[in-house]
C-alpha cells in the first residue's frame, strides 16, 4: 500500500466532512450578526450593464465572510492530525501528521495571517463607516500594501531561512536571483492576489481555487513533498465545502478573508514546489480574470473607450447574455484543463 497517498487523501476527506459539520454553525452566526456589506458598490454610471450583472440587494443581505470556514477548518484539521500523533503515537498516527517546519509551516502561516488581514477588511466593510467601509481606491491601496508587507516577510524567510536563491525555468534550468527572490515573491504575491476579482459570481471562485490547489497537491506529490501535498489537498477539500454552500443561491460569499489568504498561499505553494513560472498555467483562470481588468483599464485610459462591456471577463460574458451558471461552469472546465496541463509541465520539466 502506498501510504503517501493515504496521507494525502485521508486528511483531505476528513477536512471536507469536518467543514460540512462546521458550516451550519458558522452560517447561523453569519446571519445572526448580519455579516454582510453595509454599503452597496459605487455603481459606475458609464457601465450600462452593471445593475444587470450585480444584484445589489442580494449582496447586501448575504454574509461575505464565508472564507472563514476554509481557513478555520484547515487549521483544525492540521491541529487534529498533529495532536493525535503526539497524544496517541503509533507508526500510523505519526506518519499521518503532515505539519512540518520545512514544508507546511510557511503555507499555513501565510493562509492564517492573510485570512486574518482579510477578515479585518471584511469587518470594516460590514460594521465600519466612511470611505474605507466603502472599499474606495485608497483602502484598496492599503490592502495591497499589507499584502506586500506579508509577502516581504515570506520572501525573506525563503531567502534567509530556506536558502532559496533561484527559480526553475521549465525546460531551461535555473535562474539565479539571489536576494532578488524577495522582491520577486512580492510581485508574484500581488499578481496572484489581484486574481481575487474572480470572486464575482456564485460558485465561481470556489470551483476554480479548488482545482488549482488540487493541482498543487499533485505537483507536490510528484516532488515527493508529501506533507505539502497533504496540506494542499486539505485546502482543496475545504474549498469544495465552501463551493457546496456557495452554489446559487449562495449562502455566503468568500470575502477578503478567503480570497486574500488563499491567493497569497497559492503564491507560496508555487515557490515551495519551485514551479512559480508554471503557476500562470495552473492558475490560468485567475490570469485571464486579472488580464481582462488590466486591458479594460488600459483601453479606457489610452483609447478612451471600453474593451469589454464590463470587466473582469466573467462579468462581460454575463453582460452579453451568458447566464451565471454557464459562465461559472465553463470557467470550472477551463480551470481543470489548465490545472492538468500545469501538472504535466511541472512533472516533465
Amino acid at each position: 500500500m502506498n501510504f503517501d497517498l493515504v496521507k494525502i487523501f485521508l486528511p483531505t476527506a476528513f477536512a471536507f466532512f469536518l467543514g460540512i459539520l462546521i458550516t451550519p454553525i458558522a452560517t447561523h452566526f453569519f446571519y445572526k450578526y448580519k455579516m454582510w456589506k453595509k454599503y452597496s458598490r459605487r455603481i459606475d454610471t458609464t457601465a450600462p450593464y452593471f445593475a444587470e450583472v450585480h444584484n445589489e440587494e442580494e449582496e447586501l443581505h448575504t454574509p461575505r465572510v464565508g472564507g472563514m470556514i476554509i481557513w478555520v477548518t484547515v487549521l483544525l484539521t492540521t491541529l487534529i492530525f498533529y495532536f493525535v500523533s503526539v497524544l496517541f503515537p503509533s507508526e500510523y498516527t505519526v506518519k499521518m501528521n503532515f505539519f512540518s517546519r520545512n514544508q507546511t509551516l510557511i503555507p499555513l502561516f501565510t493562509l492564517l495571517i492573510g485570512s486574518i488581514i482579510g477578515f479585518w477588511d471584511d469587518l470594516i466593510q460590514i460594521y465600519g463607516d466612511g470611505r474605507f467601509a466603502r472599499d474606495d481606491a485608497s483602502w484598496r491601496k492599503w490592502k495591497a500594501s499589507m499584502v506586500a508587507l506579508l509577502a516581504f516577510f515570506i520572501g525573506s524567510w525563503f531567502y534567509y531561512k530556506l536558502g532559496m536563491i533561484s527559480i526553475h525555468i521549465p525546460f531551461g534550468g535555473e535562474l539565479f536571483l539571489g536576494v532578488l527572490i524577495i522582491p520577486f515573491f512580492i510581485i508574484v504575491a500581488l499578481a496572484t492576489f489581484s486574481g481575487g476579482v474572480i470572486d464575482g459570481i456564485d460558485g465561481l471562485s470556489g470551483g476554480v481555487l479548488a482545482s488549482i490547489f488540487a493541482a498543487y497537491s499533485a505537483i507536490a506529490f510528484a516532488n515527493n513533498q508529501i506533507d505539502l501535498a497533504a496540506f494542499s489537498g486539505v485546502v482543496a477539500g475545504v474549498t469544495l465545502v465552501f463551493l457546496w454552500f456557495n452554489i446559487p443561491p449562495a449562502r455566503f460569499y468568500m470575502g477578503e478573508t478567503g480570497i486574500m489568504g488563499l491567493t497569497i498561499t497559492l503564491a507560496t505553494m508555487a515557490f515551495l514546489t519551485n514551479t512559480v513560472l508554471i503557476l500562470p498555467v495552473v492558475a490560468m483562470a485567475l490570469v485571464i480574470t486579472t488580464a481582462s481588468d488590466l486591458l479594460q483599464f488600459a483601453s479606457k485610459k489610452w483609447r478612451g473607450k471600453r474593451l469589454f462591456s464590463l470587466a473582469p471577463l466573467h462579468h462581460h460574458l454575463m453582460a452579453i447574455g451568458w447566464s451565471g451558471a454557464k459562465v461559472t461552469m465553463r470557467f470550472w472546465i477551463l480551470s481543470v484543463v489548465f490545472s492538468i496541463i500545469g501538472v504535466i509541465l511541472a512533472i516533465i520539466s
